[in-house]
């Protein structure tokens, strides 16, 4: 089949590379989606009668068959192709007949495309706070698990005041936790559908844009033709600003299991199966792992940044530029998928060695607490300061684990409050599974088949 736009030449082979690039490689993420979308425009076409209720049933047919094939890694989309959009066409075409030449009746490659990535983007963002959650669960069980083992806490990477295990991996518990809430606010902005917006026109056509919406499951149309337009790349950039605040607290996280995996501290341990070798050096266990996970922070950051870059001085209405955001989103959000599914398994098998953390518990650790306890027997807060400042070697050490139990205002190492936390991550991974079975329903309705997922990992 020729490409959807072809007309009395032939494009030279030099431009055709360039222009298509990789996107057709990319599109292979989109063909469910798209398959899906084009599935509620071709009920929204025959409502208006421009296709009849046989060839809509040969048109859902040929989709179902699209949607298994991509399923098996067996739906093939060619560089000639240019996109997954032309190459569904053509096999419309080619299996079902001329049906296939009507299915693009109403609409353009740009609402097309945009409708496939806000459905892909919508189940991404949803699954990957599921995952975030399932992280977070297990740094709050690990964070109860060890809530009463000791540990130094640090300013400035030097040794500052009494810690415990339960309160350093809560604390990326909750931050995490934020992330996910950002995610779940997305969904208002990501759950409208700009099906029927055309090439930021609309159409002359009075197709049902409300009911192809529902037919999708989105909320609600996207309203503006030219904003549906004009926010590709915009919601893309959402998504992953999401993923860059999810990469930046995984990448802190891996900065302190660096330092404290190390021999001279020894406070975790890491299993042999998430640790590399060296190629020289026979003893070597590195934390590869942990330093690719700094590195990628900084690619998932990047895709961000080069999504605005992109759009920020495109005038209003379609403009190529938005094919080179495509990439980046998909690659910063695999990458914060795999990151986040990479330190679940750490998390889960990280050894904690309380005879190190507690050697590290020295005297001057509890410097603060000795000025604090004599401040709260009646003596000036400065003074007692100044004396303890000035004579360090004298500070005796106090119990470390009686020192973590003494703090009991809200949010310390004696107050957790743990509880509330897990109450919080449960209402929001209620939520998410809501709003999954929602999609997964909208799904079967259109294509009638029991498992479907338009984000394939």
């Amino acid at each position: 089949m020729a490409k959807l736009w072809q007309k009395a030449y032939t494009l030279d082979s030099l431009m055709e590379e360039f222009s298509v690039s990789s996107d057709y490689l990319l599109d292979q993420e989109l063909v469910i989606a798209d398959a899906l979308a084009s599935i509620a425009h071709a009920r929204t076409l025959e409502k208006l009668s421009l296709l009849s209720e046989a060839e809509l049933s040969l048109v859902e047919e040929g989709l179902r068959e699209i949607i298994l094939l991509r399923q098996e890694e067996r739906f093939v989309i060619r560089r000639e192709d240019e996109d997954c959009h032309t190459a569904i066409e053509a096999y419309l075409t080619e299996e079902k007949g001329e049906v296939g030449k009507k299915v693009h009746t109403g609409r353009s490659r740009n609402d097309q495309v945009q409708t496939a990535l806000r459905l892909w983007m919508r189940e991404f963002a949803t699954r990957l706070a599921e995952q975030t959650l399932s992280l977070c669960d297990r740094l709050f069980a690990f964070a109860e698990d060890h809530a009463k083992i000791p540990m130094p806490g640090r300013t400035h990477m030097q040794i500052a005041m009494p810690s415990s295990v339960g309160l350093w991996a809560a604390s990326f518990a909750e931050q995490l936790l934020d992330s996910v809430r950002r995610l779940v606010d997305l969904d208002v902005i990501l759950d409208q559908s700009p099906l029927g917006s055309a090439a930021s026109y609309g159409s002359p056509l009075a197709l049902d844009r409300s009911f192809s919406a529902s037919e999708m499951g989105f909320a609600k149309v996207q309203n503006n033709v030219l904003y549906a337009n004009n926010s590709r790349g915009f919601f893309e950039a959402m998504v992953l600003d999401c993923c860059d605040y999810i990469a930046l607290t995984l990448s802190k996280l891996a900065q302190d299991l660096m330092l404290f995996t190390l021999p001279e501290l020894g406070y975790f341990s890491l299993p042999s199966e998430l640790l590399t070798g060296s190629s020289i050096m026979p003893q070597k266990k590195n934390p590869d792992g942990l330093e690719l996970a700094r590195s990628r922070a900084a690619l998932i950051s990047g895709a961000a940044t080069q999504v605005k870059s992109i759009i920020r001085s495109l005038p209003s209405g379609y403009n190529r530029d938005f094919q080179d955001t495509k990439g980046a989103l998909f690659a910063g959000a695999k990458a914060t998928w795999q990151l986040v599914g990479i330190f679940i398994r750490m998390v889960e098998r990280l050894e904690v060695h309380e005879e190190q953390l507690l050697k590290a518990c020295t005297a001057e650790l509890y410097a603060t607490d000795v000025v604090l306890h004599r401040v709260a027997k009646g003596e000036l807060f400065r003074d007692v300061y100044r004396e303890v400042g000035l004579h360090l070697d004298a500070v005796e050490g106090l119990d470390p684990v009686a020192s973590i139990e003494e703090r009991t205002s809200l949010g310390t190492s004696g107050n957790l409050a743990l509880e509330e936390q897990h109450q919080a991550a449960r209402a929001l991974s209620a939520t998410m599974k809501s709003r999954l079975d929602g999609y997964q329903a909208a799904y079967q309705r259109l294509c009638g088949l029991r498992e479907v997922a338009v984000v394939l990992y």
